[in-house]
């Protein structure tokens, strides 16, 4: 018998297949309901005072699916089995020597095997053909080390394993840039990675000016040859600049175009603007930054931690498509309050894959409060996406939920103690920081603060179709009526239909016929510059970053999509993704009816 709190048939399929509780094939979860009291009962274990009242407010969060927790927290929290709660995971610094390098391997696959995608920076990995002094023997390069990463990943999915997420980043001055960005095209090649491109200030500087841009690598002690030339470069996982041989180089713009042409053709690479990613960084004093996990909302410093949540923007607007629709501000920014709580909770109770990340999640106290259903929010209220209205709801909005966490974590850190990486004079210098409400700035000089960084918004993939398909994150609606591929038991493929949520609540309150308002627009309608400025209205209440990718038809122009980058580095995002429906990648997602055209994936 259907759950009544399902409306979309693939809801329900997600809820059975990846969150709700099994035991020798039954389940004590006959309901959604008892998979939320699981939940809540699970993370009101720290509390030390009023547990069953905290336990009461942590499920009527969770009810009707107004805060989602990141999938590792629905599906692991209470479930008394060896899974950790968190996301996602950057891993340790890889050294560049072949007992290392497996070590490294064999830690990534720890962290996966337990329900863990991971982010690593191969910059530290010598490039293709350069000496190795001791052993004689002739580098393989970054890239080939990653399809070792890659096979390990499929081993593991082979086995049962949720798929494998992995990012993989590499630095825009290392040798084998050109490789890496090319590294998709291949058919079936790295199908388990996301790959970003970590992108300098400088790097965007050379290409502005048309100038030559020098791939280098660190001499490490190694000799300078005769007619070698060498710079200085502060090198992936330190803060201190070493010397750096000049390898060659190459036109910065021809290099740009490269990764354009690339990520047109194979949705891969992303980029990341690092130096702006660095700056931002609340725990700029503490550590270095050159990875994120595999979506790119949370950068993260060498065995950092995702503890990810989002907030269900749609659930919060009262008389939707009325005469006068409204979005509780209050109840959102009362959920962020609650779902805070929540997830500094989860730090406590999760297993960690390795001790390390134990170590660097306790030390720092990082929590990723996000928000997804904008899109289907802005259509309930009689709102376009895009338009100024949109921008200044979701700037709103964002600002609710930043400030709400900020001013919770304060008054933990009164309740529970601060985060042990916290030092007052540094902290408060950071440049969000700094952007702060005042008295949120007062608060935490007096008291402290329990949680380093608190908002992230991530693509909430999952948790959207658990929630009857809202839209994803900050995402446009895809489209109104979609097939999407689900992965059975058996390892078969089926398509299911899927229809948007406030889509199919239009349809319920006005019927099957009745013409859509102008203000319902799917996301191939909305200009990608106008995508990136609300992107933008957002990231000044994020203290982390943003997974936001621009979406083109398979039959896009490069023209079309050749500035997407360039206008995110001039809008001040940290980061940026495209992607155009094409056979070499495949989509999981395809819009049903007139649009079906446009994706060529099989």
């Amino acid at each position: 018998m259907q759950d009544p709190v399902f409306k979309e048939p693939i809801a329900e399929h997600v809820w059975n297949a990846k969150y709700r509780l099994f035991a020798d094939n039954t389940s004590p979860e006959p309901t959604v309901h008892e998979t939320w009291s699981r939940v809540a009962l699970a993370l009101s274990r720290p509390e030390l005072h009023h547990r069953d009242e905290w336990r009461e407010r942590f499920e009527t969060a969770l009810s009707h699916f107004r805060f989602l927790p990141g999938g590792r927290i629905l599906a692991g929290a209470g479930a008394q089995r060896r899974a950790t709660l968190f996301n996602c995971f950057v891993m340790g610094h890889l050294h560049d020597s072949i007992d290392a390098i497996f070590s490294a391997l064999g830690e990534s696959m720890v962290t996966m095997q337990e329900g863990g995608g991971i982010g690593c920076d191969f910059s530290t990995l010598r490039p293709a053909g350069m000496a190795a002094t001791e052993s004689g023997n002739i580098a393989s390069g970054p890239v080939s080390f990653m399809h070792v990463w890659d096979q390990a990943s499929a081993t593991l999915v082979s086995t049962g394993n949720r798929r494998g997420a992995m990012m993989a980043t590499l630095r825009c001055d290392h040798p084998d840039i050109e490789r890496f960005v090319d590294a998709k095209r291949a058919p079936g090649a790295l199908r388990h990675f996301n790959l970003s491109v970590l992108i300098s200030d400088g790097f965007m500087q050379a290409v502005e000016e048309d100038a030559p841009w020098p791939l280098v690598f660190p001499l490490a002690g190694r000799p300078v040859p005769s007619d070698g030339m060498v710079c200085e470069r502060a090198w992936s996982g330190s803060s201190i600049a070493e010397p750096c041989l000049v390898m060659r180089t190459i036109a910065a713009r021809a290099l740009w175009d490269r990764i354009l042409q690339a990520a047109f053709d194979c949705g891969d690479p992303g980029v990341i603007f690092i130096d702006r990613v660095q700056r931002a960084n609340n725990l700029w004093y503490a550590e270095r930054i050159s990875a994120t996990n595999p979506c790119g909302e949370v950068p993260l410093p060498a065995h950092g931690a995702c503890n990810l949540g989002s907030i269900n923007v749609a659930q919060f607007v009262h008389e939707p498509f009325g005469a006068h629709p409204r979005l509780d501000m209050k109840g959102i920014a009362d959920v962020a309050a609650v779902a805070t709580r929540m997830l500094d909770n989860v730090i406590d109770i999760s297993h960690f894959p390795l001790t390390a990340q134990a170590k660097a999640a306790h030390a720092s106290r990082r929590i990723g409060l996000g928000i997804t259903g904008l899109a289907d929010a802005f259509a309930m209220l009689g709102v376009r996406y895009g338009s100024e209205s949109s921008m200044e709801i979701a700037n709103a909005v964002m600002q609710a939920v930043c400030e709400a966490a900020y001013r919770t974590s304060i008054g933990l850190a009164k309740e529970r103690g601060i985060f042990p990486e916290y030092r007052a004079t540094e902290y408060l210098a950071g440049d969000f920081i700094l952007s702060l409400p005042h008295d949120i700035v007062e608060a935490i000089q007096q008291n402290g603060i329990r949680n380093s960084h608190l908002t992230a918004i991530a693509p909430a993939g999952s948790i959207s179709l658990l929630a009857n398909n809202v839209s994803s994150g900050i995402e446009p609606i895809y489209a109104f009526q979609a097939e999407r591929k689900v992965k059975a038991s058996d390892g078969s493929i089926t398509t299911m239909p899927v229809n948007d949520y406030a889509w199919s609540l239009f349809r319920e309150l006005h019927g099957a016929h009745a013409p859509l308002p102008d203000y319902f627009v799917e996301a191939y309608d909305v200009d990608p510059l106008t995508q990136l400025k609300l992107q933008s209205q957002l990231q000044a209440h994020v203290d982390q970053s943003i997974s936001k990718t621009i979406n083109f038809p398979a039959n896009a122009s490069f023209g079309q999509c050749r500035d997407v980058f360039v206008q995110a580095y001039r809008l001040g995002l940290k980061g940026c993704t495209m992607f155009r429906a094409n056979p070499a990648t495949g989509a999981v997602l395809s819009p049903a009816g007139k649009r079906a055209a446009d994706s060529a994936c099989p």
